[in-house]
């Protein structure tokens, strides 16, 4: 009886298929989302004001927030990357044969895809904890130093969470690297849905393709110095103030686990009781 070939296996029967949605999920909904995430995190070098009340807005869908993270954001994320690897490992590049720039820009691709999952799944360790169970935080995530963002104090524990310089770097290499694939990997997927298949418009997707990289990596960068120079206890207070007012305009629910404990401004505002007026000597931050 004949050995099953590698062509018999599921993926090379339905190749087409699955090499198709494996570049829509890199463009939609994981690369639209990227676009949106770090022009967010950018909005921080605004104000706090800004990047809070963006945040705010996230939050205020509730119930159906984990629904949209799991469903357009972290299982395509898995799909897309675990595929990925699997591609890596079972093709072949050529470069060494034929060192042109669209080889050597496939090689990039395959590295650049291999960085951003790591650094993806440990940033969303880092500041998330992968899980919100509480045995989960209680006994793996808070105890390794991960789960540090908070939402309802997002700028102040971000920046708390990336407070040193091994963090710095790490973000750094890891958005860029999420750029450049991403950037990069619109082009490919130009071919592979068969947009620019001539020379001439490959080389006017090469144009396009280069500009959205370098401007999605400034708006990167700024992300990332963003969170890097902020004053904590600064943007704190400034929180501090943004909240009560949020949740008594019902613009977000009353939450422990999303807030920096202890709580001092809900020391000073009880549940249920919430004053939306900051101190008469105070200012008035907007939302």
């Amino acid at each position: 009886m004949a050995e099953p070939s590698p062509q018999d296996s599921f993926y090379w029967r339905h190749e087409f298929a699955i090499r198709r949605l494996h570049s829509l999920a890199g463009l939609v909904p994981l690369g639209a989302y990227m676009v949106v995430h770090l022009l967010t995190n950018a909005s921080l070098l605004d104000s706090v004001e800004s990047f809070q009340g963006a945040v705010y807005r996230i939050h205020s869908l509730g119930l159906a927030l984990p629904v949209i993270e799991w469903g357009f954001i972290f299982l395509p994320l898995l799909f897309h990357g675990l595929l990925g690897v699997w591609l890596i490992k079972n093709g072949r590049s050529n470069t060494s044969h034929y060192p042109y720039v669209n080889n050597r820009r496939y090689k990039w691709q395959r590295w650049t895809g291999v960085i951003a999952l790591v650094f993806l799944l440990v940033h969303v360790f880092h500041l998330h904890g992968w899980f919100h169970f509480h045995i989960w935080l209680d006994v793996v995530a808070h105890p390794l130093g991960m789960a540090n963002f908070r939402p309802y104090n997002a700028a102040s524990s971000l920046a708390r969470a990336m407070g040193s310089w091994p963090w710095w770097v790490f973000y750094l290499i890891g958005v860029l690297a999420c750029v450049y694939h991403l950037a990069n990997g619109l082009w490919t997927a130009g071919i592979t849905w068969g947009l620019w298949i001539s020379a001439a418009a490959q080389e006017r997707a090469t144009k396009i393709c280069t500009a959205f990289g370098i401007g999605l990596a400034l708006v990167g960068m700024a992300a990332w110095w963003a969170s890097i120079s902020i004053d904590p206890e600064a943007a704190e207070a400034i929180e501090n103030r943004m909240y009560p007012a949020a949740v008594q305009s019902g613009a977000v629910p009353l939450s422990v686990e999303k807030r920096t404990q202890p709580d001092v401004t809900m020391q000073d505002h009880p549940l249920g009781a919430v004053d939306p007026a900051p101190a008469a000597d105070a200012p008035v931050a907007t939302p």
